[in-house]
């Protein structure tokens, strides 16, 4: 082997070395991971997100405080309403918002912020605790009307998470759009089970092209439309 061919060999292995000992490409630059701790989605499909986080603008912290005491007004209305009624749908879709509160809060304390949740029945957003009173009233005049009111409170979920999306981060984002999900199949549960009533729902507050293509987007799996009868 003459000098020439030796000289590249040894400038060939001194650069695998270089690398190997992690001192070559990305050592010390390495590539960003934005939003999650790894490589891909971790088991389950969500991802982990780091501990780095983005200061919140003051919209979305309002947004966040908001649909913690929303998701809470839901909650606590179908209590009562279950209370009141006795039908499986209340109380099944009630845990269903449990869980909602449970992934705002979570949020809340990722964020620092202060939990407005108080206890059962009272809203720190005075205009919640307003709606909450209102429809509790409603509800409890019969059957077809807290199933309206059912119907209405996820109506009154979808716009105003439609609103707030606008404007919040990714991983509000991502809880927000877990929480509008959860809310469309909540709209038809409670549409479904009005139809075994011998109601046809008309929209409150979403146009009906909005509300036509939720109905049509998918159906209800759960237990929460199972009739029951109703406690008088």
């Amino acid at each position: 082997m003459n000098k020439a061919m030796l000289g590249i060999l040894l400038i060939v292995i001194a650069g695998f070395a270089y690398l190997i000992n992690g001192k070559g490409l990305y050592a010390s630059n390495p590539p960003e991971r934005k939003g999650y701790v790894g490589e891909g989605a971790p088991p389950g499909g969500a991802p982990t997100y780091s501990a780095a986080r983005s200061e919140l603008s003051e919209e979305e912290k309002v947004a966040i405080l908001y649909m913690r005491e929303e998701e809470k007004l839901a909650r606590d209305v179908y209590l009562a309403l279950y209370e009141r009624w006795g039908l499986p749908i209340f109380n099944n879709i009630a845990r269903s918002e449990q869980r909602h509160m449970d992934m705002v809060k979570a949020l809340i304390d990722r964020y620092g912020l202060e939990d407005p949740a108080l206890e059962r029945g009272k809203f720190t957003n005075q205009e919640l605790q307003g709606l909450y009173n209102e429809l509790v009233r409603r509800g409890s005049s019969s059957v077809e009307e807290a199933l309206k009111v059912g119907a209405l409170i996820e109506e009154i979920d979808i716009k105003d998470i439609r609103k707030w999306l606008q404007v919040v981060n990714f991983d509000v984002e991502q809880v927000f759009k877990n929480l509008m999900h959860g809310s469309e199949n909540h709209l038809r549960a409670f549409t479904s089970t009005l139809k075994s009533y011998g109601v046809d729902y008309q929209p409150q507050v979403l146009t009906p092209e909005e509300y036509q293509r939720i109905m049509e987007s998918g159906g209800w799996r759960g237990r929460g439309g199972q009739r029951g009868g109703p406690r008088h």
